[in-house]
């Protein structure tokens, strides 16, 4: 098992890319902090990973709240005496519009939870990796929107575009410490976010236009997320840091 006796928190794992993470990275042997703000879906996926053998355990936050982000993480050291690896994945989406058109707090939510939060979990993990001195793992869930961005999502397009200058960033600051920090940039995937990026008119129209800019012709999976992640929290990617892995099929290509 390639995680085995390590420690994980993956926030946003009730569902969609978190889960799928968080259910491999319990396979591979972690024990895995299932951090979401629906704590009842959380739950539901942390007992289901410890039926199968596994070791899980749910934790609700809002992890654009610094006072809940900071008991997220202590209570993972105080439930397993350390941390490891941090996938810092939870994030919202939006429905397609102008930029010019997207409405202030719709902006302001957008950067709170899908920067912001990243921020937090910084602050509150960098000083526990460091304290425990054996450096660390902390992976970003970006998007491709970051690099190929699409039009009429550029508000959701720009907090991605904020986290790939903070992971790598921060991937310098912390490399002293040998703490390493990469993103993961997946294409648009079947999960319950894209029902808002596929906006309000014919959805099936919409799921095509989406997969056609995909060269491997679909979207991408909690599996091929799961896998990726995996990769670059295993000591297998012990001198990976600062990169933006792309899960896209080639859509940036």
């Amino acid at each position: 098992m390639r995680l085995k006796n390590k420690v994980a928190i993956v926030t946003g794992s009730a569902s969609g890319f978190g889960e799928g993470i968080a259910r491999r990275f319990a396979k591979e042997g972690a024990s895995v902090i299932v951090a979401d703000i629906n704590l009842p879906k959380a739950k539901i996926v942390s007992d289901e990973i410890n039926s199968k053998g596994g070791e899980a355990e749910a934790v609700g936050v809002d992890v654009s709240d610094n006072s809940q982000t900071k008991n997220m993480l202590e209570s993972a050291v105080k439930s397993y005496g350390k941390l490891d690896i941090f996938i810092q994945n939870a994030a919202i989406g939006m429905s397609p519009n102008s930029l010019v058109d997207t409405p202030e707090e719709e902006f302001d939510t957008l950067f709170k939870i899908n920067v912001k939060s990243v921020y937090l979990g910084a602050v509150h993990s960098v000083p526990i990796f460091r304290r425990q001195g054996n450096g660390g793992v902390i992976i970003n869930t970006i998007s491709t929107a970051a690099i190929r961005p699409r039009p009429g999502l550029t508000a959701y397009n720009s907090t991605k575009g904020a986290l790939v200058t903070m992971t790598k960033g921060l991937s310098l600051e912390l490399a002293p410490d040998k703490i390493r920090v990469n993103g993961l940039c997946p294409v648009a995937g079947d999960t319950a976010m894209l029902d808002d990026f596929l906006g309000d008119g014919p959805k099936e129209e919409s799921y095509a236009r989406f997969v056609s800019t995909v060269p491997l012709g679909r979207l991408s999976t909690p599996r091929d997320m799961a896998n990726a992640a995996l990769y670059l929290a295993s000591d297998e990617a012990d001198f990976i840091t600062g990169v933006m892995l792309e899960v896209d099929g080639g859509r940036c290509v």
